[in-house]
């Protein structure tokens, strides 16, 4: 078995920036599917995608999926209930809010966990902008978005204390 898992990130003209999830899942052997009969080996078992619009604070302006291979006939009737994702921000306690609306029968296991890496994919194609606006000394401070989202970003690391010590909690921060 082989899954492949591909995602994409960029601004359109319009500024709005789409982060686009391709998923393909392949067998190694030929079997038979009771929806489309034989399957050969390589060809896909499972080809989804998904794209999530999103604006400069990642809020998610338009969702859309789309499954162009699956095991059952089915499979294809979940998709539109991603546009559901609308008006979600994709940060902390995304995921569980993904979950809330397409957990279990809500959703589609495979177009769902598709989702985690989309949401890092959101965060690395914004992180080039994000850090620019924080840059602008005119800006006020804000919280990176970073910070409390690994052990190299904890507010009492060093490297937090490095690069954000406004935002730094170490027991030897500056008053």
């Amino acid at each position: 078995h082989k899954r492949t898992v591909t995602c994409y990130g960029y601004q359109r003209d319009d500024g709005v920036w789409d982060i686009e999830g391709h998923l393909v899942d392949v067998k190694t052997y030929d079997f038979d599917n009771d929806h489309r009969g034989m399957v050969r080996a390589g060809e896909p078992v499972h080809e989804m995608w998904l794209r999530l619009s999103i604006d400069d604070d990642m809020e998610i302006q338009v969702a859309e999926a789309a499954t162009d291979y699956g095991p059952y006939a089915m499979c294809p009737d979940i998709t539109p209930r991603f546009a559901l994702l609308k008006g979600l921000r994709i940060g902390p306690g995304f995921h569980r809010e993904v979950h809330k609306l397409m957990g279990g029968v809500r959703g589609c296991t495979h177009l769902v966990e598709l989702l985690r890496p989309l949401a890092t994919a959101a965060f690395q194609t914004l992180v080039a902008k994000r850090r620019k606006s924080e840059a602008d000394p005119n800006a006020a401070p804000k919280r990176p978005m970073f910070i409390d989202t690994c052990h190299a970003h904890a507010s009492d690391s060093p490297e937090v204390k490095r690069r954000w010590p406004a935002f730094y909690t170490g027991p030897d921060r500056a008053s």
